[in-house]
């Protein structure tokens, strides 16, 4: 049984999901030197561009940019993010109507982002910054609230929780809280588990397997698995091994629940989660022939 939500229509820009309905496959573009996965392959502006029309084409709903790693290392100012952020934003929505959302903790971010077409906040930090909320809550986007414990790039070594899936679900009920407080309504928030945020191996796979915890708070859940390190502790395998391992958890996500997965490798994604959701019975399938007419076939 699927978990109900509260809002299940949204409107984003100018596209709109029925999350009751489907998925949303988020494609990952980082604009910087030390990215988690592509190690500054789209630190170029014209190569961030380019490979975020790269994955329109491949089918994702939605593009995720980022200027700053969530990894712990030295801050960067507002003014470097968004001359890193801001352009790559422009110049998407200038050929696209694709969902733009922006990685960012930083509320002025936020607010040149939406200025320049975005159209949903990525928080990976859980509203740090105090003002955030309100600089959403003030336009027209949409917000990601997502479980971490650092302070913003700073170490958090040996997490440790008594049941992470009901601590996780607590956090992001108390921020859905405060971002509704700052004027944001349920209908624009989302919220994300935020696998190996501050999780070791084993409490990501715990999340993957109770995440109908999270997704019971009836806002849609987004999950970010691609290619993270839980998957290849479980595998044993480098960062540029763990495609197969990283469309399994999607599935198992998206089974329990989830309604958006942020992903490196749009094309194959975008067939899994296909795939899963005419398992659920969401969608049907593009073709029917096999063993649907009177005569078998040869």
């Amino acid at each position: 049984m699927l978990p109900s939500l509260r809002n299940p229509r949204r409107t984003i820009g100018n596209r709109t999901f029925d999350f009751s309905q489907r998925v949303a496959v988020m494609a990952i573009v980082n604009r910087t030197p030390d990215s988690f996965y592509d190690a500054g392959a789209n630190y170029v502006l014209e190569d961030a561009v380019a490979a975020s029309l790269r994955a329109v084409r491949d089918g994702a709903d939605w593009i995720d940019i980022g200027g700053v790693p969530f990894a712990p290392g030295d801050p960067l100012s507002v003014e470097e993010e968004c001359d890193r952020v801001v352009p790559v934003v422009e110049a998407l929505r200038a050929e696209s109507d694709v969902v733009i959302s922006v990685d960012t903790f930083h509320s002025e971010v936020a607010r040149r982002s939406i200025a320049a077409g975005a159209t949903v906040i990525n928080d990976t930090t859980g509203l740090s910054d105090p003002d955030l909320a309100r600089v959403v809550a003030d336009s027209e986007a949409s917000l990601i609230l997502v479980h971490s414990r650092a302070q913003p790039r700073t170490q958090f070594a040996r997490p440790q929780y008594d049941d992470v899936a009901i601590e996780v679900r607590d956090f992001l009920e108390s921020r859905v809280e405060r971002a509704m407080d700052a004027g944001v309504p349920d209908d624009r928030l989302f919220v994300d588990p935020g696998h190996d945020l501050n999780k070791n191996t084993l409490h990501s796979l715990e999340l993957t397997r109770r995440l109908d915890v999270i997704t019971d708070l009836g806002l849609p859940t987004l999950v970010a698995l691609s290619n993270k390190d839980f998957v290849g502790e479980v595998l044993e395998k480098p960062k540029r091994q763990r495609l197969e391992g990283s469309l399994a958890a999607a599935v198992a996500c998206v089974l329990n629940g989830a309604r958006v997965v942020r992903v490196h490798e749009v094309a194959e994604t975008v067939d899994a989660v296909r795939m899963a959701e005419a398992i659920l019975g969401l969608r049907e399938p593009a073709v029917l022939k096999h063993n649907m007419s009177d005569a078998n076939e040869r």
